[in-house]
């Protein structure tokens, strides 16, 4: 309406409003659009409030539409203040759900109906699932970043809650929304999309999702993964460490450092040579020392069968706590599959009775929508009958774990000198050198990946829950 009536020729002469509150409330506003439709000759009036074109009615307009701005910010005060409060208590404001998530009734108080949020058995599998492909990936690849999560869930058919598909921004929520720890963040937002303070975000309890654990697991992934971290010269660099070692007194990288022009190479904290020694008293490490110390550590105490069992023990316990779990959701699709089949029946039986006409729209709106959430069930439980099936038929033995450590022992080490690099990298992901000892990291879920992926250990590089148990567990003295 306003850049009509800004237009020249203006296709009308007079703006007609019940109160000059439903123009606007914002007194600056109200009188800058108030000028600019009067320069194009179009004039607004109330039908409630009549005022004239002289100065003092013009004042008056002014004055009203302080108070309607006025009014309007104590009113929003008063509604977010009683939306906080519904939210500390624990129930739903309103508005679309997370994926994953859907709306039920709690309780009555009075004539209002308090909601709350309950687990979707047919989305917070996939939701379930999306954390499983960025930590485990799909048996055929490793850990998958935003981008391959996408690709995995369109590729396959797994749709979103509307039945659309899937993008880059939906599933990065996904992975990063507090929500699916039961932990949902009510008010974090301004209407400008702008972050509000702490004192003013009300978390709301909801129920898990996934477990903490996991949702850490991929904060780490993702801040490992971006940029302005992880470079990617440092996933494909040439030299065994890059990437991987840091410096334990300030946390910093280290990086190659030369001496005797170029004849002799060290690992140096990168925060003592940008910073000086008063950021931080770093110590130098000889490259080829270091390299040498870490592959002989893995060979000698990671790649035994005995060292590997008992690092392995909790993941391999959460993998059948998983499997359970799975077992109890695959049972839930198929209740509610058959459930919208025999609702369906009866709904056939009603048009076939004459009770029902085929021809309502209401009706064949909610027979599509039953047919869609049995397929939907249908589908999403035989994906995860197969995908539980697949995991079963790679249970870890004590032969495999030979076969492992024994392959993955002779794969370190090159035969004309060197080491190779991705396999050492798929066993240990991150480096600490300290005064007198260094210590190797690495991740349980990635170490068993590696395992169960054909006795091989390829993959790329990543950071995620460490082996290292203890700080009396894997510590190596430095020589010289």
């Amino acid at each position: 309406m306003i850049e009509a009536g800004t237009s020249k020729p203006a296709p009308f002469d007079v703006v007609v409003v019940h109160s000059f509150s439903r123009f606007f409330r914002d007194a600056f506003d109200m009188e800058f659009y108030v000028r600019k439709l009067a320069k194009n000759g179009v004039k607004l009036l109330s039908i409630t409030q009549e005022i004239g074109d002289d100065p003092v009615h013009q004042m008056m307009r002014q004055i009203m539409a302080l108070f309607d701005e006025y009014q309007s910010k104590e009113n929003a005060k008063h509604v977010m203040r009683a939306l906080k409060e519904n939210a500390r208590q624990g129930f739903w404001n309103g508005s679309l759900p997370p994926i994953g998530y859907r709306v039920v009734a709690a309780e009555q108080r009075g004539a209002k109906v308090k909601k709350k949020l309950e687990i979707d058995p047919l989305h917070g599998e996939t939701v379930r699932l999306i954390y499983r492909l960025a930590l485990h990936g799909d048996g055929a690849k490793g850990q998958m970043g935003v981008k391959n999560i996408v690709s995995y869930l369109n590729r396959n058919g797994i749709f979103t809650r509307d039945g659309g598909r899937w993008g880059i921004g939906q599933v990065h929520r996904i992975l990063t929304r507090r929500t699916y720890v039961g932990e949902h963040e009510f008010n974090k937002r301004s209407k400008s999309k702008e972050l509000k303070p702490v004192s003013e975000v009300v978390v709301v309890p909801v129920p898990p999702i996934v477990d903490r654990e996991t949702f850490d697991a991929v904060q780490a992934l993702l801040k490992a993964r971006h940029p302005t971290v992880t470079p990617s010269a440092v996933i494909s660099g040439p030299t065994m460490l890059t990437g991987l070692i840091h410096c334990a007194k300030c946390g910093g990288a280290m990086t190659i450092r030369t001496g005797k022009g170029g004849r002799y190479r060290y690992y140096a904290c990168s925060t003592k040579a940008r910073q000086g020694p008063t950021a931080c008293e770093g110590m130098a490490v000889p490259m080829d020392k270091l390299d040498d110390l870490v592959a002989s550590h893995l060979e000698e105490r990671l790649l035994q069968p005995e060292r590997l069992e008992a690092i392995l023990a909790t993941v391999l316990d959460r993998r059948q706590e998983r499997s359970e779990r799975q077992r109890e959701h695959i049972a839930e699709l198929n209740r509610r599959s058959a459930e919208s089949e025999a609702r369906l029946k009866r709904l056939y039986d009603a048009i076939e009775a004459g009770v029902a006409d085929i021809g309502d729209s209401a009706l064949k709106d909610r027979i599509d929508g039953l047919k869609a959430i049995r397929d939907q069930t249908k589908a999403d439980a035989e994906r995860a009958q197969a995908m539980l099936q697949n995991s079963g038929s790679k249970a870890v033995t004590p032969q495999m774990l030979s076969k492992f450590a024994r392959a993955a022992r002779q794969r370190i080490r090159l035969e004309g000198g060197g080491y190779r690099r991705d396999h050492l990298r798929a066993l240990a992901q991150r480096v600490e050198v300290a005064e007198g000892e260094v210590r190797i990291m690495g991740s349980k879920s990635r170490l068993l990946q590696a395992l169960v992926a054909n006795g091989g250990v390829n993959a790329v590089p990543i950071q995620g829950l460490r082996w290292r148990t203890g700080w009396d567990s894997n510590p190596r003295a430095l020589a010289g």
